[in-house]
């Protein structure tokens, strides 16, 4: 039998919370604007196709995307994308789509203090849970895929199983590290004192599903958001999907997934993160169709949500001997 593919997207819901804490356009009632499309346009249109082919996706929900909302559902579901917009973030739960953690207004965890962390990961756990019927969420992406030193042991603590943040494969899945240190250079400090290699840290039992600047699908398809400083002059949604239509041109000339796809000879996953803010867009989700339609010309592919994915990679693989599992996991 052919190797075993595992393939999903992760649709990250950035929306309003994506100009409030990345992207530059909080002053900009245009960028302001942009979000609102993602919520109210972007999210159903992804709805759609997905239920065409369908497909059961993990949609990681800013907070804030439920709270421009009347009293009733203000108090059934709190929180910036889930308070924003929650008639749409509940279609999204009614269609059996799975729903994972992403801050609540798409914050920096680097440029939060340990306390902020915990008051935001604990606030958006409990409304995620509340609005999910009282189901909580596995997964977690960082806001802009950045990791804090302290992230790995606030997301085991609240029982998060997986993170889907961080690069160390782009295939396979893995038992994320904590406690990595390395030594930053320091010009006016004598050479030696700083030329040291990298310590491992110790392996945990957060599953990791790695992320990948190079499939997936935002405002601008680059490990630098350098269009992204004046506001209303964001002019990047088009950037990715500029190359004609041509499925080979998306993606990075598809030079990835035709890598994976065609030379890979074990078992493998392939996540993709997508954002409704541009995925919605009627030429960017014409092409999101098509890369759809391509995978399923391979054989033993499987569209699987990411909670899925761990699930069989836990059966498979056994964390280190005392590793620090999430809350409620056992190691087995």
């Amino acid at each position: 039998m052919s190797r075993r593919v595992l393939v999903g997207f992760g649709v990250d819901v950035d929306a309003v919370a994506g100009w409030l804490g990345s992207y530059g356009g909080e002053d900009s009632p245009l960028d302001i604007s942009r979000g609102m499309y993602a919520g109210e346009v972007g999210v159903p249109r992804l709805l759609k196709l997905f239920d065409k082919y369908q497909i059961k996706a993990t949609w990681f929900i800013p907070g804030m995307a439920f709270h421009f909302c009347s009293i009733s559902l203000f108090i059934a579901a709190k929180g910036h994308s889930l308070e924003t917009f929650p008639e749409q973030m509940a279609a999204v739960r009614d269609a059996g789509h799975e729903i994972g953690m992403h801050g609540y207004s798409h914050e920096n965890p680097i440029s939060m203090t340990p306390e902020q962390q915990k008051v935001v990961l604990d606030y958006t756990y409990d409304l995620l849970t509340e609005f999910n019927n009282g189901k909580p969420p596995k997964g977690y992406v960082a806001p802009w895929w950045e990791t804090s030193k302290e992230g790995t042991d606030l997301l085991l603590d609240k029982g998060i199983e997986y993170d889907h943040s961080n690069m160390a494969h782009d295939s396979q899945m893995y038992y994320l590290r904590d406690q990595d240190k390395w030594t930053k250079i320091d010009y006016s400090a004598p050479a030696h004192t700083w030329m040291k290699p990298l310590e491992r840290g110790k392996q945990t039992g957060l599953v990791e599903i790695p992320a990948n600047w190079s499939v997936q699908i935002a405002h601008c398809n680059c490990q630098q958001f350098n269009a992204m400083q004046v506001p209303g002059r964001h002019d990047t949604d088009d950037l990715t999907f500029g190359t004609g239509g041509n499925v080979s041109n998306m993606l990075g000339g598809y030079v990835v997934p035709d890598y994976q796809f065609h030379r890979e000879e074990q078992d493998f996953v392939f996540p993709l993160s997508i954002h409704p803010d541009v995925s919605g867009r009627p030429h960017v989700l014409m092409m999101v169709e098509r890369f759809i339609e391509w995978i399923n010309t391979h054989e033993n592919v499987h569209w699987v949500r990411m909670i899925d994915m761990v699930q069989e990679f836990r059966a498979k693989n056994k964390p280190d001997a005392g590793a620090k599992m999430p809350a409620g996991v056992k190691a087995e």
